[in-house]
This record gives structure tokens, C-alpha cells and sequence, in this order.
């Protein structure tokens, strides 16, 4: 059920929902919701590229050293 004030699940896009969540939380900013990845098509196979402003990337951040890089350095 819903109230004036809110709108059933189903009638927001999957972008209002992404949106929604990421900025509901208490010390959330709009920059929270910026898009992160940029998703494209080419001759039928999908690339998903990390965004080079993305504030948030994936894998460990910039001066951690991982395993990978102990067995580069031997």
C-alpha cells in the first residue's frame, strides 16, 4: 500500500530506485547517486567500463599492496 507521499516499487524505474537507495541514507549527497560504470553494445557483446571520475572503484585502492603485486616483485 501507499500513501500520497510515496509510490509502489512498480512505478519507479530501475533508475529511481538506484537513486532512491543511494540517497536515503542519513549523510547521503546527490554525488552518492552519480553513475559509477558506463555500459555499451558492440557487434552483440556488452563492455562495461569503470567510470574515470567515479569516486568509487572496484578492487583495492590506490596504495594497497595485494598478493598480485608481492608475486610481481619477485
Amino acid at each position: 500500500m501507499s500513501t500520497p507521499d510515496q509510490t509502489p516499487d512498480d512505478a519507479m524505474t530501475s533508475e529511481e530506485k538506484r537513486h532512491d537507495q543511494l540517497t536515503s541514507a542519513p549523510d547521503a549527497t546527490e554525488a552518492d547517486a552519480a553513475p559509477r560504470i558506463e555500459v555499451s553494445e558492440h557487434d552483440g557483446n556488452t563492455r562495461i567500463d569503470i567510470l574515470p571520475d567515479a569516486a568509487v572503484r572496484p578492487g583495492p585502492g590506490p596504495g594497497v599492496e595485494t598478493d598480485v603485486d608481492d608475486a610481481r616483485q619477485e
